[in-house]
């Protein structure tokens, strides 16, 4: 539960930062008179100082990213933080709607504000507030990067991940851990985090063959005094939700009994700080803090959670700061007699129009993009929709997907990913080839077609829903719901394993699917070895160029039960 204290300090925090109107503060960003100064302003209480990035996703520039309209919690994550959103999450944490605050961190008028307050994220901008935040706290920081750094964007799939780990050495974090960087395969993950000039940790990765640790568990620092230990923890089920044929050497998992032996190993060595750089997801961290003893600070990552304040779980403390470069997580704390006594945190918008880009970063992103600058610029269509991709079971980007894949791949049904990532575009707004790569970047890209039965398609739907909706945290292993396109279905997320999906209709007949029948099938990001196809960009670039202009409305084929 968030205390009374917490949720006071993260609504001064929000309404101090980003809490004026469209009318005031909005205008403010737009002609450039809110200052970084102001991001940057802060207090400073105590001897230690904590940064935190994660789930950048490979994006150098700024963009549009809007927060979830649903996000579904099950068991005793129900109805909680994080799982509240737009107008509830508002009132939860004392914010105005339309301010700057709204747009930041919610879906609430989501086209209009950000046609007032413009673009967030991009790394130069980051690099100008972690310069700050450093400079007012000399010798007191660690800046931690969460993971999803390396990949889904297309300088970032072009370079094999370089741009993005040119960037991040330029940033200079003190470590980071990692999930979506495995995707770029055994070899390439070793030979970049062999290179870094700062460590990759990950306590809970093994090899298959002699259970050795593939990367350091932990590392020791001293700021401001005390001696501080940071251990990594990468996405546990990196092998199930991603291809395991890229690595096959390497076993994950959450590792509780694992972790609480680092945790005891890193107090024994004189730890007075005790910070866990998670990509588990926020419920698994939630359920870690209380089964695990000893923590003091949890870095959450992977679900993208964007938290205003700092949520207690005991005597840990866990900060959830969003995705796509759109905030930075700034926490003091007051570290004596090996335990914190008081904190303070900010989570800082990253109002892209109101910071000055660092300009030694913003010429490395220049020098990184130029050789594919007129490709990310190709104009292939304009939206008159709104297209995000955020929400659990559904989102007006992946439904254009499904559109293309079933009139390009010639399917009666389509499915694609629940992937969090990829950015999202106004109504109005020109479609380019960077728009569509930044949300199918990957590096298993082949677009298949084939038959599956309607028992079989029943069967996949299943699985993923008992990895998102299972309810205990541990054995949730998916993203966010597979997307269907050509096919509606029920979804009851508080049935049992193998009972959540019913009612599933062939859209364009109106008529239930047959368990027996053969349908032919189109989908993407297949993670079996071998899959045949061309890549989801060529599909979707085909036909946005061919419609010219899009019109995808929110579609109601999904309906949920028992939100």
């Amino acid at each position: 539960m968030i205390s009374r204290r917490d949720f006071l300090q993260a609504a001064l925090a929000a309404s101090a930062l980003v809490g004026g109107t469209a009318g005031g503060v909005g205008r403010a960003v737009a002609q450039g008179r809110l200052t970084q100064q102001e991001l940057l302003g802060f207090e400073g209480l105590g001897n230690v100082t904590l940064i935190h990035v994660t789930d950048v996703h490979g994006q150098l520039v700024p963009l549009y990213f809007r927060e979830p309209s649903v996000n579904l919690g099950v068991g005793e994550a129900k109805g909680v933080i994080p799982h509240i959103t737009g107008k509830a999450f508002l009132e939860k944490f004392g914010l105005q709607p339309k301010s700057s605050a709204a747009y930041a961190l919610t879906d609430q008028d989501f086209a209009e504000l950000a046609r007032t307050f413009g673009r967030m994220g991009g790394l130069d901008r980051v690099a100008t507030l972690v310069k700050g935040i450093r400079a007012d706290r000399p010798g007191r920081t660690l800046l931690l990067d969460g993971g999803d750094t390396w990949t889904n964007s297309w300088t970032s799939y072009k370079t094999k991940g370089q741009d993005m780990v040119d960037a991040m050495n330029l940033l200079a974090p003190d470590a980071m851990t990692g999930h979506w960087e495995f995707t770029l395969g055994e070899a390439r993950v070793k030979e970049i985090a062999d290179k870094l000039a700062f460590p990759f940790l990950a306590q809970n990765i093994r090899d298959t063959e002699f259970e050795d640790p593939v990367f350091p568990a932990y590392k020791m620092f001293e700021r401001g005094g005390v001696k501080i230990a940071v251990i990594g923890q990468a996405f546990p089920f990196t092998p199930i939700a991603n291809p395991r044929w890229m690595i096959p050497k390497w076993t994950f998992g959450i590792r509780n009994e694992d972790m609480q032996k680092r945790v005891d190993e890193v107090r024994a060595d004189g730890a007075e700080l005790v910070v866990v750089l998670s990509h588990n997801g926020f419920d698994v961290d939630r359920k870690m803090a209380r089964s695990v003893k000893g923590i003091d600070v949890i870095l959450a990552a992977h679900t993208h959670d964007a938290l205003p304040g700092v949520m207690h779980v005991g005597r840990t403390l866990l900060v959830a700061s969003g995705s796509h470069g759109k905030f930075v997580s700034r926490l003091d704390l007051d570290v004596r007699g090996k335990e914190i006594k008081d904190f303070r945190f900010r989570l800082i918008p990253v109002f892209s129009d109101a910071i000055t880009p660092d300009a030694e970063m913003a010429t490395l992103i220049g020098k990184h993009r130029a050789p594919y600058a007129a490709d990310l610029a190709r104009t292939l269509g304009r939206t008159e929709a709104l297209l995000y991709r955020r929400g659990n079971v559904a989102g007006t980007l992946d439904d254009l997907f499904c559109e293309a894949m079933l009139v390009e791949r010639d399917a009666e049904i389509a499915l694609s990913p629940g992937f969090r990532w990829g950015g999202t575009l106004l109504p109005g707004q020109a479609i380019t080839f960077e728009d569509v790569t930044n949300a199918c970047a990957v590096s298993y890209p082949a677009c298949y077609r084939m038959k599956m039965t309607g028992a079989r398609l029943k069967e996949v739907l299943e699985d993923v829903a008992d990895n998102i909706f299972n309810p205990d945290p541990y054995y949730q292993q998916g993203g966010d719901m597979v997307r269907t396109g050509g096919l509606g279905f029920t979804l009851d997320i508080t049935a049992g394993a193998g009972r959540r999906i019913s009612n599933l209709t062939l859209l364009k007949t109106g008529k239930p699917l047959e368990a027996s029948r053969e349908y032919v099938v189109a989908g993407w990001a297949s993670i079996n070895e071998g899959t045949e196809g061309p890549p989801i960009w060529e599909v979707v670039t085909k036909h946005v160029a061919g419609r010219k202009t899009i019109d995808v409305k929110p579609s109601a084929a999904v309906k949920v039960v028992g939100a």
